[in-house]
């Protein structure tokens, strides 16, 4: 059997691939992209047919924080162009919420730059919570505010946060290397605290910071250790005044490939193209909605993203549908118990069993062209002017 049937075979049955059939996909040929495209593609299917959950973006507060984040444009010392502002009052956070709502998404995702909140920070953003919740039941929220301490979990749950987001971002052994005023432990330990609260987890990675294959493989097996609901896949924005900024890497192919992985790696994990996919994906988004089942409608936190009626279309173009309020994103053996793993059920990462195996028919075995370098496409990376913390209307 070769690669791409063992890895389909591996993600129907929730079971990891090994270190080295991940490595594999990332090395893969872009003449076989294609080939790696469909055979993720079917595992996506398979655990969330054909529909795309739509998430929006709600920046609570904007810019200023002490942490020294290098891909963050809102980091200590940015001289990032961006909109700065304290927090939005709960009737502004609520009419942003609705208006994403009303574009067609089902989770409305509540950010505030800083370490971490403050008690008076929970109790204000609970009070966001509820004011979302009284307006529309259905919305689910999920909560982004930084290091959690002990008990803030729990006190957003009971405000009916649904989910906390924190992210990995890159593997551990570089994580000192893009981030000195926290630990990459710090990030587990929150993650955790939003298990343990019962909150759906979500936690991702950044990619495009000049990290290896290595490392976006370690970042992505941590995840499914950790077992988040939902994985989102951000592709970094070089933005003009943050030290990543000439940090041009990524082409659509090696896009596509990384959401394959994470796919393989997290086959029942509600996998999200979260920020930069207009700006490295470009053309391409349309086929990355075989190997993903969520993306952010319109705009992001300090970026502009592609128009919420254009993400529409693309959805529609591609022959799939937007996710209803009604309808449960995770399978139900996940939805039942907030787990069940998005890897392995028995968590083993196993012996390289399959490796290359046979040339018969869609391997993935082919060495990979040297890697072209990624021209900077600057033009695409628009500093957001609208929505929340402005007088103009939202990009849903």
């Amino acid at each position: 059997m070769d690669l791409l049937n063992t890895l389909v075979d591996k993600g129907l049955r929730r079971e990891s691939p090994t270190r080295e059939e991940a490595l594999a996909v990332l090395a893969s040929s872009d003449e076989d992209l294609l080939d790696v495209v469909a055979a993720a593609g079917k595992v996506r299917r398979h655990w969330f047919g054909r529909r795309v959950k739509l998430n929006y973006l709600v920046n609570l507060k904007s810019g200023l924080c002490p942490e020294d984040c290098s891909y963050c444009s809102q980091r200590l010392g940015s001289k990032a162009e961006i909109l700065k502002y304290t927090w939005l009052r709960p009737g502004q956070a609520t009419a942003a919420a609705a208006a994403g709502v009303a574009g067609g998404a089902k989770r409305v995702c509540l950010v505030a730059s800083g370490r971490g909140p403050t008690d008076r920070d929970v109790d204000r953003v609970s009070d966001t919570i509820r004011a979302i919740k009284e307006q529309d039941g259905a919305v689910e929220v999920c909560a982004c505010l930084g290091l959690l301490s002990d008990g803030q979990a729990e006190r957003l749950r009971a405000a009916g946060a649904d989910a906390y987001n924190h992210n990995l971002n890159t593997s551990e052994a570089t994580y000192g290397d893009i981030t000195t005023t926290h630990t990459y432990a710090d990030r587990v330990d929150t993650v955790n605290k939003a298990h343990a609260a019962g909150l759906s987890a979500c936690s991702g990675l950044i990619a495009g910071m000049g990290e290896s294959d290595g490392d976006l493989v370690d970042v992505v097996f941590a995840l499914r250790d950790l077992d988040p609901d939902s994985v989102p896949v951000n592709f970094l924005i070089p933005m003009e005044g943050t030290p990543l900024a000439k940090e041009w890497h990524l082409t659509p192919q090696r896009c596509l490939r990384i959401l394959a992985m994470t796919r393989f790696v997290c086959p029942d994990a509600e996998v999200r193209i979260a920020g930069g996919r207009e700006v490295h994906l470009r053309t391409m988004q349309p086929l990355a909605l075989h190997l993903a089942n969520s993306i952010f409608l319109g705009d992001y936190l300090t970026s502009e993203g592609q128009a919420g009626h254009a993400d529409l279309e693309m959805i529609a173009d591609a022959g799939f549908e937007v996710e209803g309020a009604a309808e449960v994103t995770l399978p139900e053996h996940r939805a039942g118990a907030r787990g069940g793993g998005c890897g392995s059920p028995t968590g083993a990462d196993g012996s390289a069993a399959g490796g290359c195996g046979s040339h018969a028919g869609g391997g993935v075995c082919a060495p990979a062209p040297a890697a072209r370098a990624e021209e900077p496409r600057t033009d695409l990376v628009a500093v957001r002017r609208r929505g929340a913390g402005t007088d103009l209307a939202p990009n849903a």
